[in-house]
């Protein structure tokens, strides 16, 4: 199956390798800077994420999420140095201990761990959404469009998994004034 964004970016880099690339503006370099600071918080969420929860679907969850954002800090560090760009304070990844070990005062519920991790990839996609829009250079938008389609395809899987175990929370059901009863 043909990938989109991969055909997008061959077209698009097309045109953008010939472009000379101009400096990142201010709003280019916040975006990568909170971001990489955000994307290192959550990563470190979810190393807890699987620190709490024995559910063998759950912590396959959160391993590929942590995976991803390894991966995209990664990118994004690399990205930052190489346009001289400085790189924020990072969080400290987590060591792996026993989820028995956790007092139950403090641990969360498989289903509260989910819907963390659902708000996290919200956020996630909201930050590339925001950047996407702010962004001048192809290249920064490229970027920021691989991201995202990585945190939908994710995120499409996380829905999956957190609907068919009953986690997923729906608000009440609307039903407009006059409108037929089914």
């Amino acid at each position: 199956m043909p990938d989109v964004i991969k055909a997008v970016n061959n077209v698009i880099q097309s045109f953008v390798n010939d472009e000379p690339k101009p400096p990142l503006h201010v709003g280019e370099v916040m975006s990568c800077w909170s971001y990489l600071s955000e994307l290192s918080d959550e990563q470190v969420h979810s190393e807890a994420g699987i620190n709490s929860t024995t559910d063998p679907e759950l912590r396959k969850a959160f391993h590929e999420a942590v995976e991803l954002f390894k991966s995209q800090k990664e990118r994004i560090i690399t990205f930052m140095l190489s346009e001289g760009v400085p790189i924020p304070p990072l969080s400290e990844s987590k060591p792996q201990s026993n989820p028995s070990d956790v007092p139950l005062g403090v641990k969360l519920t498989d289903d509260e761990l989910a819907n963390s991790l659902n708000i996290k990839i919200v956020i996630l996609i909201s930050y590339c959404a925001n950047a996407i829009i702010q962004t001048v250079r192809n290249d920064v938008t490229l970027i920021w469009l691989e991201y995202l389609q990585e945190y939908m395809t994710f995120g499409a899987t996380l829905k999956a998994l957190v609907k068919r175990r009953g986690w997923l929370k729906v608000p009440p059901y609307y039903y407009a004034p006059g409108a037929p009863i089914k």
